[in-house]
């Protein structure tokens, strides 16, 4: 690549990992930014006459990155208990489709494990732009769900994996093609304003773009470690959910990264013990009330952390011919999931808590 290519790439791949960061506090915008740049990026590097290698692995691991927080800000933000369990649900349906395709590069995967996740995410920040997400229960829930997995989702996934056809490549190919979908999508708009619209139940607030305020007595982190110093423990199902998230999250990235010969099931578990270490350290710094408010200098202390015991462990393991591009992006990737979860989950537990008795 050429120094023009190679700025364009970075920045692409720099956005497509910063931008989701601002999910957990602006969660509308930033899915739908992530959103497009997913489906922009392949178009940008071809523009500059680059075809990135395996990029159907970059593109599946850079997606279930943005996903894996704006799962992780669920737990965060809704306050509907039901449409947080049909998300948790699409979101590990997904995952494991992701990693079975990775495994075995058999597309239709993709097709029986559809990313609905990811426009259910949508569905429920666009519903709670104006109303109160907790007025509708599980059917309602179940039933978006449903309806973006079988009436968008399939036909998109089959389109792009299946029938390997890029949008824009089509709207090139075709001039008549963007003009048609302007007519479609103003019918649609029409429909929404003058058929939808007045049907809507009556709003219940004024526009809410960014996330709703914590619950009180959760909402600064003096407050979280009491609650974590309390009611967390180490062997339990927060502490699994987190292995089975970065676990398989760790083993579709490499399939993407260079010089990475380990079997997955020894990723896995290799993981798994990292996880157990970070969740361990966690609970005792919230114990010993050692709180840290600034998210920048918790994860500056979690990364050096995770640089530590990678060291430890390439020294038992006598890897001495440790990749260190590899190790850094473990590193990162493993801090920055493992901030979120112990930070979001507590949120969650304290709203979903059932009441005190007396």
């Amino acid at each position: 690549m050429d120094t023009a290519t190679t700025v364009v790439f970075v920045a692409v791949v720099g956005a497509r990992f910063l931008v989701p960061l601002f999910i957990p506090r602006f969660p509308l915008p930033a899915i739908l930014a992530s959103l497009i740049l997913d489906a922009a990026d392949q178009t940008i590097f071809q523009s500059f006459g680059h075809n990135p290698p395996q990029y159907q692995g970059y593109d599946k691991a850079m997606d279930v990155y943005y996903l894996a927080v704006a799962y992780l800000s669920t737990m965060r933000n809704w306050s509907s208990r039901p449409a947080v369990r049909v998300a948790r649900f699409l979101f590990f349906y997904r995952l494991v489709g992701v990693v079975a395709f990775e495994l075995s590069q058999w597309r239709p995967l993709l097709l029986i494990f559809p990313n609905t996740f990811e426009y259910f995410f949508i569905a429920y920040e666009i519903v709670r732009l104006r109303w109160n997400p907790t007025r509708y229960g599980m059917r309602y829930w179940v039933t978006v769900a449903a309806l973006i997995w079988v009436f968008i989702k399939l036909p998109q996934e089959w389109w792009i994996h299946i029938a390997k056809l890029d949008f824009t490549d089509m709207l090139a190919a075709h001039t008549w093609m963007g003009p048609t979908l302007l007519v479609l999508l103003a019918a649609l708009l029409a429909v929404l304003w003058f058929v939808a619209r007045p049907r809507m139940p009556a709003r219940d607030h004024g526009w809410r773009i960014a996330a709703d305020p914590l619950p009180e007595g959760i909402d600064e982190a003096a407050e979280r470690d009491r609650w974590v110093a309390v009611h967390s423990r180490l062997w339990s199902t927060s502490t699994l959910e987190k292995v089975v998230l970065l676990g398989l999250l760790w083993v579709i990235y490499a399939q993407v990264l260079p010089g990475i010969t380990a079997r997955p099931i020894e990723l896995f578990i290799g993981v798994a013990v990292f996880v157990v270490v970070n969740a361990a350290m966690s609970l005792a710094i919230a114990r010993r009330t050692a709180s840290l408010e600034s998210a920048l200098a918790a994860f500056a202390g979690r990364v050096a952390l995770n640089i530590l015991l990678v060291l430890v462990a390439a020294l038992l393991l006598g890897r001495g011919d440790l990749h260190v591009g590899n190790a850094i992006f473990f590193v990162l990737l493993l801090s920055l999931i493992t901030l979120l979860d112990d930070r979001y989950r507590p949120v969650h537990e304290v709203r979903f808590a059932p009441p005190s008795v007396g």
